[in-house]
């Protein structure tokens, strides 16, 4: 069915892309596979919540495309190297890895709980430190990079059409705002690429000399060598990356392979809290391990979709406890109808095509979420109908079912439904047998149970 969908009615796709500001059709570099990219976390810390929407976001692209026929290699990192890191280690006694593994298996414990498909890979920085260092000498070799007496830099005034992506212009990037004055940089708007030192911090001996790279390296040099490719499909984050992570990225990218790196960058929205972003560095960071205690990951999910990916959502309480309510009522009445199924021995089958249409056109026009859900609202309320009526069409229920269920599927929500056991048909049938005798008080023993499984 997914190709089907696909190769039959040749839809188009369009994503947003940041670079060139303006919606386009979405051509993949290879007929059959699309290349992903998202900037995973510093894991220094358990993560805030709003890391978690990026990755929510492109966990639907990945089942979107897949649904539709393609192969999807998704890929995030795990930023293992950095100055925050070595600081946390050293407050805790742990070396680097220690904390960063930490960390990680932390993060994973959300993403399971978010029921974040398994990614094509999932590299650390830490795994690719000789590359960087090639990376960086051919920069160093082309002109493109020099050395200091402390670091390597990145020479921004090489690249023509820097400040592109995050719509800067490098006349207006006044030194000292968005970057450090270092008075060992030839140009202020230099970015590093490599830091000389014999700190207490991680360090390795690399044909640069010893030290570590630069954040801004990382992620152009895992792109390239875990795609084997300089050009991948889609490459994003959020929006906070823009500038200056991604434009340094694509500048590398430019000074190394000639490309911008991506075909297509997706920026997403800031979750809020009181209308400011949420970060670590305001102090109103909320964790996202606290809030999944408290809700579901479902819940969780249903709200970072409830927003236009592009758009900023605001977290309150309130928001995920409507969520929470809403996926309930999903959850319900597909766990009803199943069991309306199963006690006639049937079970959900045959796609009700234009739901299913609707549904994917939504989700074609840049991930429209809150089209899609209109359909999933529908069909709840139709479903509903259907299972309140004492003459049930058992094709139509079973046809509904059997689409909704995908259709939930495809947003990633984690359907453990229940099923009838043998015992709890038995008691239906001693249920009905009561009540055509009138005999209402034998009823009554079962009624709370039944309901309970949604089958009265």
């Amino acid at each position: 069915m997914a190709n089907y969908w696909r190769l039959t009615y040749e839809k188009k796709i369009y994503l947003y892309d940041t670079y060139t500001k303006k919606t386009r059709e979405f051509i993949p570099l290879s007929e059959d596979e699309v290349d992903i990219y998202y900037c995973g976390p510093t894991v220094y810390n358990y993560v805030h919540l709003g890391n978690f929407r990026p990755t929510v976001t492109f966990d639907l692209l990945t089942r979107f495309l897949t649904e539709i026929g393609y192969e999807v290699k998704c890929v995030s990192n795990y930023t293992d190297i950095d100055d925050k890191i070595i600081k946390e280690a050293q407050k805790e006694h742990k070396t680097e890895k220690e904390l960063s593994s930490f960390y990680i298996n932390a993060y994973e414990d959300c993403l399971n709980k978010l029921n974040i498909l398994p990614l094509y890979n999932h590299p650390k920085a830490s795994e690719y430190i000789d590359k960087m260092a090639d990376f960086i000498q051919a920069m160093i070799d082309n002109n493109t990079a020099y050395k200091t007496k402390d670091d390597i830099y990145f020479r921004v005034s090489k690249i023509e059409d820097y400040g592109v992506l995050s719509n800067q212009k490098i006349d207006d990037l006044e030194a000292g705002k968005r970057i450090d004055v270092n008075s060992q940089k030839e140009n202020p708007l230099d970015f590093a690429l490599w830091k000389l030192t014999d700190d207490d911090g991680i360090k390795f001996d690399t044909i640069l000399g010893r030290g570590r790279p630069g954040w801004h390296t990382e992620c152009v040099v895992m792109v390239n060598n875990v795609f084997h490719k300089p050009l991948i499909d889609i490459h994003g984050g959020g929006f906070d990356l823009k500038f200056p992570h991604h434009e340094n990225e694509i500048a590398q990218s430019e000074a190394i392979n000639h490309t911008h790196l991506a075909n297509y960058w997706m920026h997403v929205g800031f979750l809020l809290t009181n209308g400011i972003k949420m970060s670590k560095s305001l102090g109103n960071s909320i964790l996202a391990k606290d809030v999944l205690e408290r809700f579901s990951g479902n819940a969780v999910r249903l709200f970072f979709l409830s927003t236009h990916y592009r758009a900023p959502i605001n977290y309150t309480e309130e928001n995920l406890q409507q969520a929470e309510k809403q996926f309930s009522r999903y959850y319900q009445t597909i766990n009803k109808a199943v069991h309306q199924l199963e006690l006639h021995e049937l079970t959900p089958q045959n796609l009700r095509q234009s739901d299913y249409d609707e549904f994917m056109d939504a989700l074609a026009h840049d991930l429209n979420v809150s089209n899609s859900l209109a359909v999933i609202d529908r069909m709840t309320k139709e479903l509903n109908s259907l299972l309140m009526k004492k003459e049930k069409d058992y094709a139509q229920i079973s046809s509904l079912c059997f689409t909704y269920q995908k259709l939930l599927n495809i947003l990633g929500f984690k359907l453990d439904i229940s099923h009838l056991t043998e015992t709890d048909k038995e008691m239906f049938a001693l249920y009905q047998e009561a009540r055509n005798r009138k005999d209402y008080e034998t009823s009554d023993k079962y009624r709370s149970h039944l309901i309970e499984l949604g089958i009265i």
